[in-house]
C-alpha cells in the first residue's frame, strides 16, 4: 500500500493482484496435443463437453470473488483460425477451407482448432509495476514455439492485452521474444513473483529448462520448452534490476515426469514459495539465492516445499497440487484454490491439511471441479495470468473485463446460448463450429467492452 499526500488529504492507494482466467472457448476438445503434457496425452481423442468447461471456469472466478478477490476474464480466440490455414496455402470461402483441410490435413485442422488459449498463465509474463525502472506494468506475449497450436496465439494475445490495458502511460506492450529452433518462450507458466506485499518491489524469479544455444544433458524423455535466453531477454524488456531477477533452471528429472511447465511443480505469491523437493535443477543453490536477494528487499522468505517422501513426484504432477492458485485474503491469509484431483490424492490432501494445521501462511483450502480443464492438461493456475495493479492502473484499463456476480450470471447464459455440450474429434471438420465460435465472439467483445480484436471482425 502507497499512501500519497495531496494538500491537506491523505490518500491510500492499494496495489491488488488480479486474476484473468482464460474463458473456455467453444472449441474445447481433447485433440492430445501437448507433447510433455500427461494429462493432454493421455485423454487425447476423447469426447469434451464446452459448455461445461466454461461453466467450470466461470465458476472457479465466482469462487475467488466471494473470497473478496479482484477477478477479470481474458476472450477465447477464434477457432479453427482461418488465417492460419491462409497462410499454408488453403483458399476459397471459409467453409471449403475446412472441408479441404478436414479431408488432406486432419492433424492441422486439429491444431488451428485447439482451445488451448484457455490457459492464459501461458498467455504473456507481466512485472508489475513497482518492479520496472519506468515504473509501468509490462507485458511481453509468449511465442509458444514448442507447440505449433499455441505458437498461433500471441498476435491476438498481444491485441486483446493492448485492448484492455490500453494506457500508454500505464502499461508498456512488448512483441513476443523471436522464436525459433530451441528458442522458446512459454509465458508466466515458468515465472513467478515473491516480495513482502504486491505493491512492493519485488524479486522475479524465471524459471528455464535449457539454453537455446548451448547443448546440454537436460531432461531426455520431454524436450525443455522455455530457453534461459527467452527469459533474459523478458527481463531486459521489462527494465527489471539484475538485484530483483533470478534465473534458475527447473529440475530435468521434473520436466521428464511430465512437469513441462515450472507451475506444476511450485507456486509463488507474496513472500511465500511452495515447490516440489524436485523442481529446481539446484535445490539448495536455487533457496540461498532467493534468501540473499531476498535480503534487500526487506522480507523474509517462506519456503513451503513437499519432500518427495511425503508427495511423489508422479502425485504431485497428476494431482496438480501446485498448479493450484496461492492467493492472499482480505484479511491477509492465504488460501489455496486446488482441483478435486488434489484433494482425492491421499498425499497431496494429507500435505494440504498439513500445511493448515501448522498455522503458517496457508489458512484456507478450496478444491473446485475443473475435469474438463484438468482432463486436458491444465489446473486452476493455468487458467490464469496473475497481474499485480494499483487502484489508479486498474481504473484506467480500457475494456469491462473485471467481473462481479451479476457479469458472471450474463457470461453462464452466453455459454449457454453458444456452446456445444458435446464435441467428438470428429466434430472439428464441421464448418457450422467456426460459424457458432464467430457469433460467440461478436457478442462476447461486446460484452466485454474489447471492441474488434479478431481477425474476422478486422
Amino acid at each position: 500500500m502507497k499512501i500519497l499526500f495531496l494538500g491537506c488529504w491523505t490518500v491510500e492507494t492499494m496495489t491488488r493482484e488480479v486474476n484473468f482466467d482464460g474463458l473456455v472457448g467453444p472449441s474445447h476438445n481433447y485433440g492430445g496435443l501437448s507433447q510433455g503434457n500427461i494429462a493432454s496425452m493421455s485423454h487425447g481423442g476423447g469426447v469434451s463437453n464446452p459448455k461445461s468447461a466454461a461453466k467450470q471456469g466461470l465458476a472457479k472466478m465466482r469462487r475467488l470473488i466471494s473470497l473478496g478477490l479482484t477477478q477479470a476474464v481474458l476472450p477465447p480466440h477464434e477457432r479453427p483460425h482461418i488465417p492460419t490455414l491462409h497462410r499454408l496455402g488453403f483458399a476459397g470461402s471459409d467453409r471449403e477451407i475446412i472441408e479441404h483441410a478436414a479431408k488432406t490435413a486432419p492433424a492441422l485442422l486439429a491444431n488451428v482448432t485447439s482451445a488451448s488459449c484457455m490457459w492464459t498463465a501461458n498467455a504473456a509474463t507481466v512485472s508489475p509495476s513497482a518492479d520496472t525502472a519506468d515504473g509501468r506494468v509490462h507485458f511481453t506475449p509468449a511465442s509458444l514455439s514448442a507447440m505449433f497450436h499455441r505458437s498461433i496465439e500471441h498476435p491476438v494475445t498481444g491485441r486483446v492485452l493492448k485492448a484492455i490495458f490500453a494506457d500508454d502511460a500505464r502499461f508498456a506492450h512488448h512483441v513476443a521474444v523471436p522464436a525459433g529452433g530451441r528458442m522458446g518462450d512459454e509465458g508466466a507458466a515458468n515465472h513467478g513473483r515473491m516480495g513482502a506485499a504486491h505493491g512492493d518491489a519485488s524479486l522475479e524469479l524465471f524459471v528455464y529448462g535449457r539454453s537455446a544455444f548451448e547443448r546440454d544433458e537436460g531432461a531426455k524423455r520431454f524436450d525443455a520448452r522455455q530457453a534461459l535466453e527467452c527469459s533474459e531477454a523478458v527481463a531486459y524488456q521489462h527494465q527489471l534490476k539484475p538485484e530483483q531477477t533470478l534465473f534458475i533452471r527447473q529440475a530435468a528429472k521434473a520436466i521428464d515426469a511430465g512437469a513441462f511447465h515450472n507451475d506444476v511443480v511450485s507456486v509463488a505469491n507474496g513472500p511465500a514459495l511452495m515447490f516440489h523437493e524436485h523442481a529446481f535443477e539446484d535445490r539448495e543453490g536455487t533457496l540461498d539465492a532467493i534468501r540473499a536477494a531476498a535480503e534487500p528487499l526487506g522480507f523474509e522468505p517462506v519456503f513451503l516445499e513437499a519432500r518427495a517422501d511425503d508427495v511423489s513426484l508422479d502425485d504431485a504432477i497428476t494431482s496438480y497440487l501446485f498448479n493450484s492458485q496461492l492467493v492472499t485474503l482480505l484479511d491477509g491469509g492465504m488460501a489455496l484454490i486446488l482441483p478435486t484431483e488434489a484433494e482425492e490424492t491421499a498425499s497431496t490432501k494429507a500435505w494440504v491439511d498439513a500445511q493448515i494445521a501448522a498455522n503458517g501462511p496457508i489458512n484456507e483450502a478450496h478444491y473446485l471441479d475443473l475435469k474438463q480443464s484438468m482432463s486436458n492438461g491444465g489446473g486452476p493456475a493455468c487458467l490464469r495470468l496473475r497481474v499485480a495493479l494499483s487502484d489508479e492502473e486498474l481504473d484506467a484499463l480500457g475494456a469491462a473485463v473485471i467481473l462481479d456476480d451479476a457479469k458472471i450470471s450474463v457470461l453462464e447464459d452466453w455459454v449457454e446460448r453458444h456452446y456445444r455440450d458435446r464435441l467428438e474429434p470428429a466434430d472439428i471438420s464441421d464448418p457450422d463450429l467456426l460459424d457458432e465460435c464467430r457469433a460467440s465472439l461478436d457478442e462476447l467483445t461486446q460484452i466485454l467492452d474489447l471492441g474488434s480484436v479478431y481477425d474476422f471482425q478486422l
